[in-house]
């Protein structure tokens, strides 16, 4: 197993995550305001945050060494890779529940919070069990392989966000107003606190990102158990995970292939962290990295060669295992609330 261990003083994990944390601050603050964000506004953004998370793997580099700046661009960039799939199952979410444009970016950014703190947790665990029980690691490759082979050959699934079962069981628990009203998560009605619709979707969003955690984590792990390498891969990758979403958002139906890729990356992760525990040993850092950027490109460049003659918009139908929802007549904020209904 590729641990790299080296010291991280106290004082550099709380740097680096008030770092995280400013930077959450200063997006949030850049989208305060409840307006539709637009492709250029996107593209500029997420080039901000993967230049952080680029820039931070120099900083690796001058404090430590190559290697330890390898091991974390491999796990960055397959983090990258594979928060490109939650961007389909975001997609979805916001088409089934016909979530206005403008209050998306507030769902998405609490979103990230969620996930950060989710991953924070797996990351330690996993860590710790993959160093006290070395039979986990064969677990958590036999996993990521299952994973990998699921997300080939199932993607034509239908997803029911209503249906998750953390979602029912909050509308069961809570008060839930089936309406949006404008970007607030509760409301007062008759001096009882209640929740909107897009709190609902909100909880949607975090329940199907715990199983991305799960996933993604199991993968950067495969590469290290270093706690500090892991921890930083995933959080600057999901940094960007909000400007990512409305980049690509008009981009999706183009990614057609990309889950194939993302299928590879994963059996090869799982493979990688199965080896680690036989004589075979930890695979080079080189040919992880080799792995992921040609994997990403093939993929990528597959889609896009397969699609160059439909650059329209997507739709339910064009998105794989996208289900059409029409609108339900028994839903007030269907019939009866504007916001509620799909922004062209």
């Amino acid at each position: 197993m590729n641990d790299l261990s080296f010291p991280v003083p106290l004082w550099v994990w709380a740097a680096v995550t008030l770092g995280i944390g400013v930077m959450l601050a200063v997006d949030l603050l850049a989208h305060r305001d409840n307006h539709v964000i637009g492709f250029r506004e996107a593209a500029i953004w997420s080039a901000v945050w993967i230049a952080a998370g680029l820039g931070f793997g120099l900083v690796l580099w001058a404090w430590q060494n190559g290697e330890v700046a390898s091991t974390y661009y491999a796990g960055y960039l397959i983090e990258k890779a594979l928060s490109i799939d939650n961007v389909f199952v975001f997609a979805l979410i916001f088409s089934f529940f016909a979530v206005p444009e403008a209050y998306q970016h507030k769902v998405l950014f609490w979103g990230v919070i969620g996930a950060l703190a989710a991953r924070l947790v797996f990351i330690f665990v996993g860590a710790e069990l993959l160093q006290v029980f070395f039979w986990t690691a064969y677990l958590f490759g036999a996993f990521l392989i299952w994973t990998g082979w699921k997300m080939a050959f199932s993607k034509d699934e239908e997803v029911h966000p209503d249906r998750n079962p953390v979602v029912r069981l909050v509308r069961k628990v809570v008060p839930t107003d089936s309406r949006f009203h404008g970007d607030r998560f509760f409301i007062r009605v008759d001096g009882r606190r209640v929740a909107t619709l897009l709190f609902v979707v909100l909880v949607a969003i975090e329940a199907t990102d715990l199983i991305f955690a799960v996933d993604s984590v199991a993968a950067v792990l495969a590469i290290t158990t270093n706690t500090f390498l892991v921890w930083t891969a995933n959080a600057f990758a999901v940094l960007g995970l909000r400007s990512l979403y409305f980049c690509l958002a008009g981009l999706l139906r183009r990614f057609r292939y990309l889950h194939y890729g993302l299928a590879v990356l994963l059996v090869f992760a799982g493979v990688k962290l199965i080896l680690s525990e036989t004589p075979v040993g930890k695979l080079p850092i080189p040919l992880t990295l080799g792995v992921i950027i040609a994997t990403i490109a093939v993929s990528i460049g597959w889609s896009l060669v397969t699609t160059r003659d439909g650059d329209g918009p997507p739709t339910t139908e064009d998105t794989p295992g996208a289900p059409h929802h029409p609108a339900d007549p028994a839903d007030p904020s269907a019939e009866h609330h504007p916001e509620g209904r799909p922004t062209s």
